[in-house]
């Protein structure tokens, strides 16, 4: 699946990965590749990106990597998850 990750300040990654979890507003929950059409408010927490994450270095910094994870801290946003790419706007 694509996962793109979108600021207001501008796109911080765009790649293949295998699956990506968000902290929802009524919980954390993960999609795979072909998961449902789905559009949801994220609250705060962190998305966290399973797969071999390529970061460019001028956003790098912004991510944590560990044991195959990367995350990435959010305040807030929108989700949106369909024809397998996965768009999150984050605060």
């Amino acid at each position: 699946m694509i996962l793109e990750i979108v600021t207001p300040e501008m796109t911080l990654f765009k790649g293949e990965v295998e699956s990506v979890s968000v902290p929802g507003i009524d919980g954390q929950f993960q999609m795979l590749d072909n998961h449902a059409p789905v559009v949801s408010l994220l609250a705060n927490g962190s998305v966290k990106i399973f797969g071999n994450v390529q970061l460019e270095e001028s956003v790098a910094s912004l991510f944590k990597q560990e044991d195959g994870t990367t995350n990435f801290a959010i305040t807030g946003g929108v989700l949106e998850m369909k024809d397998n790419k996965a768009i999150v706007l984050a605060d």
